[in-house]
């Protein structure tokens, strides 16, 4: 059997060297159209930054030390330019000789590239992509050559994200100009804005809801153009993170299905409409994993697994992808940031019966020196409390809590299940209620009916004509050095003697910090024949809206 990859890095190369863990006979041919068949894409940024100090240390494998211990035909610098399905043939160039290379098995592993729209002066040599080693080589150079003062990011993702935290850690100052109203897309508005906050603090500059129209090299410098307004930001050097498209022409120009986004449709077992050919990767389309609608998902573990069910099938095994639920996390200089499952945006675009829940845990026993809180939000099945996606914002901690709630999606988990796991503690890693723990006990809460809930986003429809009475359980000290607008004081520990100053006939609406002492005002008020409707994650949810 002779199998052919195009394309290495995180699927190519894991299917490679699967086929041969399976398969000692078969010939298999590698063909990287780059230099490096397998690279820590996710490391680039911190290379820049000098956090990984060798360039060697980005380079998982070597094409040779790749090619000698899997016994595997490497070619670097090749390029399959066209396939030919009924020949079984595929194209290659390389320099200045091309050829044909016949396959029984096909792998399709050719990634994505950088989008770089259609701006006037999106060519200038001061304006970058990171995508891969030469991109981050190039990066590096310039800031050594030119010691820029002023860098500009366009787009407000993962990569731009780390470009920024990199930069500024380098003493460039660093403005970040995303087109939408928030960074960080897989994450929801009021959850990002943790990030906007904590970002700003750095000395980060953003711009949301902001596009830059255009980039003038002047020789020195850019004068970037953002806005309608057409305010000038002057920057040394600019780095593009605005998306990539998946590198699918091949595929189309073969003939095969293409599904949404110009990605590769592929099924269960990565095969595509040709039995002979599979994809992996960026370039194919997923099944998500909680909606069961097709999805463009592009992470590396995902597309390590995708390669190694290509060559699972190739092999004869029955191995099937059983969808991604898009886990991820990012380091934003101190915080972390992950998230799993699916976002409030998409649940409300699918028209789910869907609630959230906002708590805020620190993340290891209150006693303990350095705890720090975490914000979490889940979203969950009003019906079966199944547990659809989460979002964790926080610091040290926060990675482990995700994986919980990941590992919770994958296996169905609802809210009971959270609040019945058997997690590690100890004073310096948790608390004997786990914040994962806490997380459950609130939306069984909700769902059991012990407390209605209202959101930071409902606190401006209330009404202030006095049909309804608006509540804030803080001490009187939390009080006054800050509040929502119309709620009126009275603090828990005063509530039951004080109780005849509200009126049982209208709804109360409650607020702590957190949600946990309004939750308990909520239980007295509520057996006191109230309706009683507790804030979600309390004044810090809303403050991480509305920062004072």
């Amino acid at each position: 059997m002779k199998v052919i990859i195009v394309g290495g890095v995180a699927g190519g190369a894991s299917a490679a060297a699967r086929l041969r863990r399976l398969d000692e006979n078969a010939q298999i041919i590698l063909l990287e159209r780059g230099g490096y068949i397998s690279f820590a894409n996710c490391g680039l940024p911190y290379y820049i930054g000098g956090v990984i100090k060798e360039k060697s240390s980005l380079t998982l494998q070597t094409p040779q030390g790749f090619g000698k211990r899997f016994n595997i035909d490497v070619r670097i610098n090749s390029q399959v330019t066209a396939i030919d399905r009924q020949a079984k043939t595929v194209t290659v160039s390389e320099g200045d000789k091309t050829y044909s290379e016949s396959y029984d098995k096909l792998i399709l592993s050719p990634g994505a590239e950088p989008v770089r729209p259609p701006i006037e002066g999106v060519n200038s040599p001061r304006v970058f992509t990171l995508r891969n080693i030469p991109d981050t080589l190039r990066i590096d150079e310039f800031i050594k050559a030119n010691k820029p003062q002023k860098a500009v990011i366009v787009g407000g993702g993962p990569i731009g994200i780390e470009m920024a935290e990199n930069l500024a850690e380098k003493g460039i100052a660093v403005t970040i100009v995303e087109m939408l109203d928030q960074l960080l897309t897989p994450l929801d508005y009021d959850m990002a804005c943790n990030v906007h906050n904590y970002i700003r603090t750095k000395g980060v500059e953003v711009l949301l809801g902001a596009a830059v129209k255009k980039m003038e090299d002047t020789g020195s410098q850019l004068l970037v153009s953002v806005g309608d307004e057409g305010r000038q930001i002057a920057a040394d050097l600019l780095i593009l993170s605005i998306g990539v498209r998946p590198e699918s022409g091949l595929a189309k120009d073969a003939g095969l299905e293409m599904g949404q986004r110009g990605m590769v449709a592929v099924d269960d077992g990565m095969q595509t409409s040709d039995p002979d050919i599979y994809a992996v990767g960026d370039v194919i389309e997923v099944n998500h994993f909680v909606t069961g609608q097709k999805a463009a998902i592009q992470l590396a573990g995902p597309a390590n697994r995708q390669g190694r069910i290509a060559a699972d099938n190739i092999c004869g095994l029955n191995s099937r992808y059983t969808g991604t639920q898009g886990s991820s996390i990012l380091k934003v200089f101190d915080m972390t940031v992950a998230s799993t499952g699916i976002n409030e945006k998409t649940a409300k675009a699918l028209g789910l019966d869907y609630e959230k829940s906002f708590t805020f845990s620190a993340n290891h026993a209150g006693y303990y020196p350095g705890g720090r809180d975490m914000n979490i939000k889940v979203i969950f099945d009003k019906q079966s409390g199944r547990i659809l996606g989460a979002q964790v914002v926080g610091f040290e901690g926060s990675d482990k809590r995700c994986d919980v709630l990941a590992t919770a999606i994958r296996f169905g988990a609802t809210a009971g299940d959270l609040t019945r796991l058997e997690l590690c503690y100890a004073p310096p890693y948790s608390s004997a209620k786990d914040p994962v723990n806490m997380a459950g006990f609130a939306i069984e809460n909700i769902l059991a009916g012990r407390v209605k809930v209202f959101h930071w986003h409902d606190i401006a429809g209330l009404p202030r004509d006095g049909s309804v009475q608006l509540l804030d359980t803080r001490e009187k000290a939390e009080f006054a050095a800050g509040s929502i607008p119309d709620f009126i004081n009275i603090p828990l520990d005063e509530l039951r003697e004080r109780i005849n100053e509200l009126d049982p006939a209208k709804p109360v609406y409650v607020h702590c910090l957190s949600g946990m002492r309004s939750y308990v005002a909520c239980r007295i008020l509520a057996q006191k024949g109230f309706d009683c409707y507790n804030l979600s994650g309390g004044y810090r949810q809303y403050t991480v809206v509305h920062p004072r």
